[in-house]
Order: structure tokens, then sequence, then C-alpha cells
């Protein structure tokens, strides 16, 4: 239970201004079609996190030992120092239709999501909790509470909600989550 819920907190709160968000706004704007896009975006997810996840917890079957944990504290804490700067969304990467909202959500999200900061935390996610499903159900829950308010009330919801203020909060998560695997990798806090 705790790789799910601390998986859904993390990402839904890095999601929150990310490009991904940015571009379930320009994808529902576009479309119209908001359920398409929600499904596309839940899909795309699923899958991309599914991978992230399964590499990282194969990573720490593999190179477990002291300095592999040493090495994802650290990441969850450069995650947090990424997290503070903004994203914003190319021209380049605004969604060309691939034959309708879900189909072009579907290959959108999941390429969009390739390297970004969510997909690099549920693989830092994996390797922490070598629980796979849990983390990827976890971190697709994030991005759907981060995403679903995004496609049906995009605009509106960006000019309410203070995104420095949740990036803040989201990168101290981030940090704290890291300075605690140290603390227990060094065998301070149990």
């Amino acid at each position: 239970m705790e790789a799910f819920l601390t998986s859904t907190a993390v990402v839904a709160l890095a999601e929150i201004g990310d490009k991904t968000m940015l571009l379930a706004i320009v994808l529902a704007a576009r479309f119209r079609k908001p359920w398409p896009v929600v499904w596309g975006i839940l899909f795309a997810t699923i899958a991309n996190h599914f991978l992230a996840a399964l590499l990282g917890a194969t990573m720490a079957e593999v190179l477990d030992g002291i300095w592999f944990r040493y090495a994802v504290a650290a990441g969850f804490v450069a995650m947090g120092l990424w997290t503070l700067i903004p994203d914003r969304l190319d021209e380049d990467e605004e969604p060309q239709s691939l034959g309708g909202a879900f189909l072009t959500t579907l290959v959108a999200f999941f390429l969009v999501e390739i390297g970004d900061k969510t997909q690099i935390a549920t693989i830092a996610l994996g390797a922490r909790f070598d629980a796979t499903l849990a983390v990827t159900a976890g971190t697709t829950l994030g991005m759907m509470i981060a995403n679903v308010p995004a496609v049906f009330a995009g605009d509106a919801l960006t000019r309410r909600v203070s995104l420095k203020a949740i990036r803040m909060v989201a990168a101290a998560l981030f940090v704290i989550i890291g300075l605690m695997l140290a603390a227990q990798t060094a065998g301070w806090i149990g």
C-alpha cells in the first residue's frame, strides 16, 4: 500500500504544470471531446509507467547494493530540484491529429512522457519499492488526478491554482523521499 500511495502522491503533485498536463489542455481544446482524451491519457500512462516501473524494479534487482540505493535517493533529490523548473509545451511538440481524439492522445501522451520527470520518477519509484503493479497503479492514478481536471477545466484551472506553489510542494516531497531513503540506507532510520 505504501508503494501505491507514495506513487500516487508524488506523481499527482509532480504532474501539475508539467508538459503532459499542458498537452492534456491542448488536446482537450483541440478536440473538444474530453472523454476520448481522458481514455487516451489513461492507456498511454498505463503502458508508459508500467514499462518505467518494471525498468526501475529490474534495475534495483540487478544492481542491488548500497551504492544503488544512494543513487536512487540522489535521483529523488534531483527530481525535486527539476520539479522547480516550470515546463512548457514547445511548438514542435504540439499534437498532430492521427485519426481522432483517442488515438492522437494515446500516441502523443506516450511519446511526450518518454524522459519526462514523471516517467523518471516512476523508474525511481519502481526501484525504491520493487512493486511494479502497485507503482504503475499509483503513478497512473496520480497522472489522472492531475490531468482529468485539466481536460475538463483546463484554462480556468490554471488561472486559479498556483502552479509555483504546487511545484514547490512536489519538489519538497521528492527531496524528503530522497533524504529518507538515504537515511534508511545509512541505517539512521528504520
